[in-house]
């Protein structure tokens, strides 16, 4: 099954839901990151979260997701933008902490302090920016928090990822499901018991439902409007002359020292690993391009 996410909404506009199947996307960052399966779970859940909070955004607008805690991961960062371009890291990709009978401790190795951070680029002047305490480090719960309290949309979401025994992704994904102001109440409690009666996300992927076929047994005798579909891939936006950017934002002392190094230096990405290397030369000649610093007058 391709990655792709799937956004519905009620004929009435007062109930929305996006689901989508993430596994290759959450497998090609696990390559990338090589995370043990622990942060592997993890860092896929946030992923999918960003997939799926990704259904709200429209023409050039993204979205970033960063949890921090006090946990071996450390950080976890996810982005997506309204195309289904995502991509994903994590600072610490070793947790350290293996699997038991009963899953994954997620919450031990995101930590039980910390926040989560929402950035949405909605061009603007300025991104808008979002913080809460980690509600319970489960990721999901975490982001339903944030959405009902934050941004006073009561939501529900559901992430899940599911690993083969050697650490392979073997299904991943996310649902999210919101209700708008003034809804039916009857409606609203309807969808709430399917919501608990279904089955975890990865046990429907794994038996083959899909997005279309998961949001059709929750919205079964509900008048939904017209429904849009998204493909989903991981994408990193990251390219030469933005790293020369960074470089550039070092200063001119920092930069002059790693100009004079024998060796040339290697940038690589946090999120592909893509590795960009600037010989003393290039590094030079980038220094030389800077305007001098206005010390003001003698």
């Amino acid at each position: 099954m391709k990655d792709h996410l799937l956004r519905v909404a009620t004929q009435d506009g007062t109930l929305r839901a996006a689901v989508a199947v993430t596994t290759n996307l959450v497998e090609a960052i696990r390559q990338r990151q090589d995370t043990d399966p622990t942060a592997t779970v993890a860092l896929g859940r946030l992923v999918s979260g960003a997939a799926v909070m990704g259904s709200l955004l429209k023409g050039d607008q993204r979205l970033a997701l960063m949890v921090e805690g006090n946990g071996p991961l450390q950080k976890l960062h996810a982005e997506t933008d309204a195309r289904g371009q995502l991509r994903g890291s994590v600072k610490v990709p070793i947790s350290g902490i293996p699997p038991t009978a009963d899953g994954f401790n997620v919450p031990a190795a995101v930590g039980r302090a910390g926040f989560l951070h929402v950035v949405k680029d909605l061009g603007l002047k300025e991104p808008y920016r979002g913080m809460v305490n980690l509600y319970s480090s489960e990721i999901a719960e975490d982001l339903a928090y944030y959405l009902t309290s934050s941004e006073q949309v009561p939501s529900t979401v559901a992430l899940g990822v599911y690993l083969e025994q050697e650490g392979r992704v073997a299904a991943a994904g996310g649902l999210l499901v919101q209700a708008m102001p003034e809804g039916e109440e009857a409606l609203i409690a309807l969808l709430e018991e399917r919501l608990v009666a279904l089955p975890p996300l990865t046990t429907l992927l794994r038996n083959g439902q899909g997005p279309e076929q998961i949001l059709q047994q929750l919205f079964t005798g509900i008048p939904l409007g017209t429904s849009e579909m998204t493909p989903l891939e991981f994408r990193c936006t990251c390219s030469r002359p933005q790293v020369l950017s960074m470089l550039k934002s070092l200063g001119r002392e920092e930069l002059k020292e790693m100009a004079e190094q024998d060796e040339s230096t290697t940038v690589t990405c946090e999120f592909c690993k893509e590795r960009y290397s600037f010989t003393g030369a290039e590094l030079k000649e980038l220094l030389d391009g800077l305007k001098p610093v206005d010390k003001g007058p003698k």
